[in-house]
Parts: structure tokens; C-alpha cells; sequence
């Protein structure tokens, strides 16, 4: 049996003492046996999916109700996960950055379509870091907007290739049209963080810790390493099982260097739900499909070719997250991916019902499907797009192979 820890959101700020435990407390606001459950479905999952650590959090009307973590932060010393293990965000880190950005969006000091050129105080070719683009004049039509709904025509990452392989010497380019299709880019990511920092003399850790962490008592989330997180960190392990321990990342990166645990981003992630500190008109915003998607899958993000499977779901890119139709209305959701880290948070917008799973494994995208549709009941999660393919059916890997045996889900009617 893998170690667990379950607790109800109404009691979140009092378990401290309680960080390793085995067994369930009954949530207040979900029947005991439905978490009872859930908890064997996702250890059930776990283990067939060769997955070590989990924390998962279910959010109901905006509230959390559920948290749970699994099995264990480091298998080498039989340490367990719990839910105030700090674990590597990864790219879910974007959405609470466009969350920030937002803000300032409200308070009319940053205009999602006025152009970057307009905030910087010099070309930004002239700045080191991005002296690749001198030649290229597109850069002057990139706009907030495109950085945050990754349309600005970057690469994910300068060292990637339109192929997807690594090339530590790769220069920065401009690949298309800026504005004229979606391509997944924490370079541009970065991009908007730059402006922030050079443009509008705002410090965007400072941004965040005020923002984001301190209104939502995120006590436990950083954007760069802190040395009270050692006492009570996951490692990271590959598909083989390999420890790959944790970076301690010395800078804050928009894209993607934020430290976390499952009850702070939880916090983060109902508050979103519910759109606190946002007003309604941009907090709908984030939520609005900012371009459709046509490419068969997120990554590699240059790849130009394009599927219609996920037209009937109109899936699309919003501000900082994935938007869709669910079968249950509009959803959206983001991942966060890297070695030895697999994350998704989704939400209905509707109903604020959210799942939110952090891990601290290669192998966790391949129970996703069936972790979020066992929290939430079926959503038609873009499983495929989004590369989350299910472990025991290794097969549809390849297009045409998922297609014949998963169709794509029904239009909403």
C-alpha cells in the first residue's frame, strides 16, 4: 500500500503536525467514501504507472475540498510525500505569471496590445540577450498579448530546433508572422518578464510575492530556491525510476522556475477559479480563446502539422492556459513538464470545479487522463495535444493509431 496523507481543505493551515502520517481524515465536504475512493483509484493508478510521488487537490464550487499526496518524495530514503512537500511547478508557473500580469493589466499599467517596443527604453536587439533578432524588424509587432497566448513566433526555446532536438548553441529567431498562429514559447514567456523588469521597472518576483504568493497565503511557494524547502523536498525520478534530485534555481524565470506545494498552488488555483483579484473583464480575458489550435500536438511546438480532432472542443489558447468545450461546458487547463516532473491543473469555468496534480515523476502524464476524469468525471482533457499518453495504452502514441481507436470528442450540443 502506498503511503498517503488526505486532508480537507477546511483544515488545510492545521495538519502541520500531522506531515507523514498514513491514512485518511475525512473531508468535511466530501463523503468519506468518495475520498476513500478516489484515494485507491489513484494508488491503484500510481503503481500501475510506475509513478513514485503524487499530490493531488479537487476544488468544488471555487473551495478546495480534497488534498491528498502519495507514495513517497524520495523512494531512496523511504520519505513520504506529503502535502507540504515542495515540488517543482514547472510551466504551471506561466499561469500564475499571466495571473500577475493581469493585474497590472487592471490597474492600466500594461496594455495586452500596445507593442513591447513601446515599453522598452532601447531596441531589444540592443540588449544582449536578445542581439540574435538584429536584422529582423518583426519583433517591433509583438505585443503582451501574443507573449501570453504564445502566438510571438518563437521557438519554445532558442536552443530547440524547428525539429524539436537540442542545440546548446541555437540562436534566438522570429519563426513566423507574429500574431498569425499558435506555438508554445517560454522564450516569449521570458520575453514579457524582460519588459517587465526593463521596460516598466517592475521586479517580477517582487510582482508575484506581493500578487499572487501574499494574497493567497502561498507561505511555501517561491520563485527562486529557498533553504528552508530542503527539510521537506520531492527528488525527481526518471521513467526508469532514476533519481534525478531538484534544482536549486537561483533566478527567477517566468516560464518556469517556481517551487510549490500542492495546498499553495491550490490556493492559487481557486482563486483563479473564482477570479479574486481580477476584475470580471480581464480575468475573462485570460479565459478567452486568444487563437484556436489546429497543431496535432503541443510539442514540438514549430511542427506545422495540423489535425481537425480537436475542433469539436474548439481548443484554443487563452492568456497563460488552454481553454476548450468540455462536455461540461468551458475548461481550461495547463501543464507543467520537465525531468523528473509531470503537472496539470484544470478548471470548469462554470461550475470552479478544478483538479490540480503535481508529481514528482517522468511517468505521471500517463495516468492524467484517468486521475482528472476520476476527481472530475469525464472532461475530454486534450490528452493527446497536450502528449499526456495513457501508460497502458502505449500504442496511441502515433496519430492515426489514436484517431481509429479514441475518436475525438463530440461537439457540445
Amino acid at each position: 500500500m502506498l503511503r498517503r496523507m488526505a486532508i480537507s481543505g477546511l483544515i488545510f493551515f492545521g495538519f502541520t503536525a500531522l506531515a507523514g502520517c498514513t491514512g485518511t481524515l475525512a473531508s468535511h465536504t466530501r463523503p468519506a467514501r468518495e475520498v476513500a475512493t478516489l484515494d485507491r483509484e489513484v494508488e491503484r493508478l500510481m503503481a500501475a504507472g510506475h509513478v513514485p510521488g503524487l499530490a493531488l487537490a479537487v476544488i468544488r464550487n471555487g473551495e478546495i475540498v480534497h488534498l491528498s499526496a502519495y507514495g513517497h518524495r524520495d523512494v531512496e530514503q523511504r520519505l513520504p510525500l506529503t502535502a507540504e512537500t515542495t515540488m517543482y511547478a514547472a510551466s504551471i508557473t506561466k499561469t500564475l505569471f499571466a495571473y500577475a500580469v493581469m493585474t497590472l493589466v487592471d490597474e492600466g499599467r500594461l496594455d495586452l496590445d500596445r507593442p513591447i517596443a513601446q515599453y522598452l527604453p532601447k531596441p531589444l536587439p540592443a540588449y544582449e540577450k536578445y542581439a540574435d533578432l538584429a536584422g529582423d524588424e518583426r519583433w517591433r509587432a509583438i505585443t503582451p498579448r501574443m507573449l501570453l497566448s504564445h502566438t510571438a513566433g518563437f521557438p519554445n526555446f532558442r536552443f530547440f530546433t524547428r525539429q524539436g532536438s537540442y542545440d546548446p548553441n541555437g540562436k534566438l529567431t522570429i519563426e513566423f508572422a507574429p500574431g498569425s498562429r499558435f506555438a508554445y514559447s517560454g522564450e516569449g514567456i521570458n520575453l514579457l518578464q524582460f519588459v517587465l523588469d526593463n521596460g516598466l521597472r517592475i521586479d517580477t518576483g517582487e510582482l508575484i510575492q506581493q500578487r499572487v504568493f501574499d494574497r493567497f497565503d502561498m507561505r511555501r511557494s517561491s520563485m527562486i530556491w529557498r533553504a528552508d524547502f530542503a527539510a521537506n523536498l520531492a527528488v525527481g525520478y526518471d521513467e526508469a525510476g532514476k533519481p534525478l534530485g531538484h534544482k536549486q534555481r537561483g533566478s527567477v524565470r517566468a516560464a518556469g522556475s517556481m517551487d510549490t506545494t500542492i495546498g499553495d498552488y491550490a490556493h492559487f488555483l481557486a482563486g483563479l477559479a473564482r477570479c479574486d483579484g481580477l476584475r470580471d473583464a480581464a480575468c475573462a480575458e485570460m479565459k478567452r480563446t486568444q487563437i484556436a489550435i489546429h497543431s496535432v500536438q503541443q510539442f514540438p511546438t514549430l511542427s506545422e502539422d495540423t489535425t481537425t480532432d480537436n475542433d469539436g472542443i474548439h481548443l484554443g489558447y487563452g492568456l497563460g492556459i488552454a481553454v476548450y468545450d468540455s462536455p461540461r461546458g468551458r475548461a481550461w487547463f495547463k501543464g507543467g513538464h520537465d525531468d523528473g516532473t509531470n503537472n496539470v491543473a484544470l478548471c470548469l469555468a462554470a461550475s470552479r470545479d478544478c483538479v490540480l496534480i503535481l508529481s514528482n515523476s517522468s511517468n505521471a502524464e500517463g495516468i492524467f487522463k484517468y486521475v482528472v476524469d476520476a476527481a472530475l468525471g469525464p472532461v475530454c482533457l486534450p490528452w493527446f495535444w497536450e502528449n499526456d499518453i495513457p501508460y497502458d495504452q502505449p500504442q496511441l502514441r502515433d496519430a492515426q493509431a489514436r484517431t481509429q481507436s479514441h475518436p475525438p470528442c463530440a461537439p457540445l450540443r
